[in-house]
């Protein structure tokens, strides 16, 4: 019984043994592995720290030391070691080497980093050989270093050794043809992200060529934009700063350039202009670089988009973005460079475990003088540009205007840009404020055209309304004797002589119809038919120039309801006939006589815009405010804002350039022409010269001034036997009075053969001794009385008309009165009348009188009673308002106002209304 429970104990004690030994076998197990996977959650911490952060920034990390001199941990640093090693250091030996000397390769201005070396230099690459892949901005490294909180990539290094020296190499970013470029600051990035900016454009504008590399601007946050030192460059165009409220401006800019460039360059397969470029070896657009500057606030949503819609086509049309603080998401081919505190960066070009340290910032003062040498060169180089608008060497005159006028006015993006005056595009209408180059615009114009077509394509009448003789260089003068042969009419000083441009007009106008009329004889309806119709005869297209044309339309007036009328139906109906009108003024808008007519400037579908120039492009378009000096804005829709071309004007008034053109076309083409009719309003003209115009044949004609028309006519009153034929000058001014009966006397004198004629001159207010010489040098003795003889000698006159009119001899008379009036006292009531018979009855008989009166009233007097105002059927009115000079012609209205060397003209027998003339000079020319 005992036996049997003690082995039963035995057996149980036995099994509980058992059960510890097992329980204790299992807890060392687990211990075992617990303390196993310690060990392995530790190494693959610290292996991770070492992959994450870099093995060399770990060692030198503190926090860091005592993991690391575990020997447990020795296993993992080798194997880590191992993997960098097997990693980076075949990079190592040849990867900063191949990106150094692909930036060498890149070109010596994009990848230099001394600015010593190339800042202020002047680039000579033309933009057509091979381009910089690659604009250097600074040193990128690998080795130790943090932005931020995020930790930077150590590089490899030798087993055994540590790297204590950054591993370094230059960095670049693509531009131009390449990319867009998307900068972001955080911190104190900005200044660095603007230092970045300013040296990129540096290294632009100073690798090329002035004038391939267009920079434009905008800040939201300035007036005046991020690269002051730059500011040189905007007094040539190579640089423009735009307003912070007009980024809309300056983005629609950008969008029609972009719409041009497609539309009328790439038209011929090329997808981009880089292609064309390549293909054609010729660069007709610069590139257009646009920095726009924000405060990390998102812009407006057009703005927003229209920012997109340029990045996606700007590349291949020769735009750049360079965005500094914008936030917009580019669907294009673009780098980013994000800027930190203490200027390191990150770029999209290196990844981010690489440190970009940019270049220093260019040294302000080196920076302005480098972009005054650029702008200089830029400037010195374009005033030499007029022979570039220029035919080459034995292409002068070949061009043919059958079609329509077409030649380069200056430059658009380095390349000559025409304007084109034909059936799409008839007038130009040019504006700009006084200073700004209209005057050098129309003679580059003019001398372009000229040098391109014959004068038997093409023929110019040229006016100025203001005092000045910018046009008067075309005609022949004192010391170069040549002349433009092209040039048909040249008016100059015409600012008080509105009458002249409606002369034009309505010269055109009468062209115009005539025109039109062998149009239809040919049975044909434009030009360009006629001439088809017609290759035997002389149909050249017709520019007629008009600078200030506003002064023509500055009275309540005839003249300017008349040059209304005329200008209306010459800018609607002449482009089918060949004529073309230029017009050139300060301000159109001011123009009360085409308030309520806008077809008139309809017309106008060439529109040309100098800097501050108002209403002369479309009422929302206004490109030329921001426009520099020398350059335009040249629009051939109507001034469309599409339409825009920014073109640079060069210097055509500096000896070398219209001189020149108009001596090589005098030389080629005046033989067997005649010389242009100057107008001169400054100029009287000379009797001789005005006598050698009359007409042969008829009866005689007293010259009594100039015609203010295209022709330069003589203004002569006919002498015939028929009542009324007798000549009165009015006006107190003796100088204009007896130079105007001198004229009209004295032209008379070859008229008649010699001694065919009795003179009888009544010197009463002024001497006659040059007129008694005049007809004495003809011929003809004159007979001088003076104030005690002279009621004598009219009553003798009037029974001589008697006598005649009873079938007594005609020998013809000529009764000139210097003052007629002022022998009123003595003749007393018979010589009053018979003075009266005279004027009645004497030109149906041969006796014909030409008088000075001093005033219209004094005229009326004695044209009472036994006479009439019909009596005196000439006159001419000088410092007499039209209000009195009306009673000499009943029933008009006459708004003349009185001014120097000008005079009223009427002759009942070839005039419906008075016409302004032009009283000569009695001196020899």
């Amino acid at each position: 019984m005992v036996g049997g429970r003690a082995g039963r104990r035995q057996r149980i004690t036995e099994a509980f043994e058992e059960l510890h030994g097992a329980m204790a076998a299992a807890l060392g197990a687990a211990d075992g592995l617990q303390d196993a996977a310690v060990r392995a959650h530790a190494e693959t911490v610290v292996e991770t720290w070492l992959r994450t952060d870099g093995l060399d920034d770990a060692r030198e990390d503190p926090a860091l030391a005592v993991p690391l001199a575990n020997p447990q941990l020795a296993d993992v640093v080798a194997r880590v070691e191992a993997d960098r090693a097997a990693a980076f250091d075949p990079w190592l030996r040849t990867g900063p080497a191949a990106l150094t000397e692909l930036m060498d390769r890149a070109a010596p201005l994009a990848a230099g980093l001394d600015p010593d070396r190339w800042l202020g230099e002047v680039g000579k690459a033309d933009g057509i050989d091979e381009v910089p892949g690659l604009w250097r901005i600074g040193t990128g490294r690998i080795g130790t270093g943090r932005i931020g909180t995020g930790r930077i990539g150590s590089a490899s290094r030798a087993p055994g050794k540590s790297l204590r020296r950054p591993v370094t190499w230059p960095v670049g970013v693509p531009l131009l043809d390449e990319s867009h470029l998307q900068i972001t600051s955080s911190g104190d990035g900005r200044a660095h992200a603007e230092s970045l900016v300013e040296s990129l454009l540096m290294r632009l504008v100073s690798h090329f060529t002035p004038g391939l590399v267009r920079l434009h601007v905008w800040d939201v946050g300035q007036f005046t934009g991020v690269v002051p030192g730059l500011y040189p460059l905007t007094r040539s165009g190579l640089l423009t700063v735009h307003d912070p409220g007009r980024l809309s401006h300056l983005l629609e800019e950008l969008s029609d350039r972009i719409r041009r460039v497609h539309t009328r360059l790439l038209i011929d397969g090329h997808p981009t202009l880089a292609s064309h470029v390549a293909a054609t070896g010729t660069r007709v657009k610069p590139w257009i670089v646009t920095v726009l500057v924000g405060n990390g606030r998102p812009l407006a949503d057009e703005d927003h988009w229209q920012v997109q819609r340029i990045s996606r086509g700007g590349l291949a049309s020769g735009v750049t973005l360079v965005l500094v603080d914008v936030p917009v998401t580019i669907q294009a081919p673009h780098e980013t460079v994000r800027l930190h505190d203490g200027g390191a960066a990150t770029t999209s070009m290196t990844g981010e475990h690489v440190v970009v340290d940019l270049d220093p910032p260019l040294p302000r003062g080196a920076v302005k003088r480098a972009a005054d040498v650029l702008a200089d060169a830029h400037e010195h180089g374009h005033a030499r540009a007029f022979a570039d608008l220029l035919p080459a060497p034995g292409r002068w005159g070949r061009e043919r205007s059958i079609t329509g006028l077409r030649a380069p006015i200056g430059f658009a993006d380095g390349m000559p840009h025409d304007a084109v005056l034909a059936d799409e595009s008839p007038h130009a209408l040019i504006g700009g404020p006084s200073g700004t180059g209209k005057t050098n615009l129309l003679l580059t114009m003019i001398s372009s055209m000229a040098a391109r077509y014959g004068p038997d394509e093409l023929e110019f009448y040229l006016l100025d309304f203001k005092e000045g003789v910018s046009f008067a260089q075309f005609t022949r003068g004192r010391r170069d004797t040549t002349w433009l042969p092209h040039a048909r009419l040249v008016g100059v000083n015409i600012n008080t002589d509105r009458e002249f441009g409606l002369a034009l007009l309505q010269f055109l106008a009468d062209e115009m119809r005539r025109r039109s009329e062998a149009a239809k004889d040919h049975e044909v309806t434009k030009l360009e038919e006629l001439r088809g119709a017609d290759p035997d005869g002389r149909w050249p297209r017709i520019v007629a120039v008009i600078d200030e044309f506003q002064l023509l339309f500055a009275e309540r007036d005839d003249v300017t309801k008349k040059a209304t009328a005329l200008l209306e139906d010459v800018a609607r109906r002449g482009r089918s006939q060949g004529i073309h009108l230029v017009l050139a003024s300060q301000d159109v808008s001011g123009i009360e006589a085409f308030w309520g007519r806008p077809a008139v400037f309809e017309q106008f579908v060439l529109r040309i815009a100098l800097p501050r120039a108002r209403r002369v492009l479309g009422e929302l378009n206004e490109a030329a405010m921001d426009l520099p000096r020398w350059h335009a804005v040249v629009n051939h829709d109507s001034g469309v804002r599409h339409g825009n071309e920014v073109v640079r004007i060069p210097d055509a008034t500096a000896r070398g350039t219209t001189d020149v053109v108009q001596r090589e076309l005098h030389e080629s083409h005046h033989e067997g022409r005649s010389e242009p009719v100057l107008f001169d309003g400054s100029r009287a003209p000379a009797v001789a010269d005005l006598i050698g115009l009359l007409a042969p044949g008829g009866p005689p004609q007293a010259l009594l001034g100039q015609c203010i028309d295209v022709r330069g006519r003589p203004a002569t009153a006919a002498l015939a036997d028929t009542p009324g034929r007798n000549v009165a000058v009015l006006g107190a001014d003796a100088e204009d009075a007896v130079r105007v009966l001198g004229a009209a006397a004295g032209s008379l004198a070859g008229q008649f053969a010699p001694g065919s004629v009795d003179v009888v001159v009544v010197p009463l207010l002024a001497p006659a001794t040059d007129l008694v010489a005049r007809f004495a040098a003809a011929g003809h003795t004159a007979e001088v009385v003076h104030l005690d003889g002279v009621r004598a000698r009219i009553e003798a006159l009037a029974a001589d008309v008697v006598a005649r009119l009873a079938g007594g001899p005609r020998r013809p008379v000529l009764l000139v009165l210097y003052g007629a009036d002022a022998a009123d006292p003595v003749l007393e009531r018979e010589g009053t009348d018979a003075l009266r018979r005279v004027l009645r009855s004497g030109p149906e008989t041969g006796v014909h009188v030409l008088g000075w009166w001093r005033s219209v009233a004094r005229l009326r007097a004695l044209l009472s009673i036994s006479a009439a105002t019909d009596d005196v059927g000439a006159w001419v009115g000088l410092d007499v308002q039209g209000s009195e000079l009306g009673q000499l012609a009943p029933g008009m209205l006459l708004s003349w106002s009185p001014r120097p060397g000008r005079g009223l003209f009427y002759d009942r027998a070839q005039h419906s209304r008075p016409e302004v003339v032009i009283v000569p000079s009695l001196e020899d020319p």
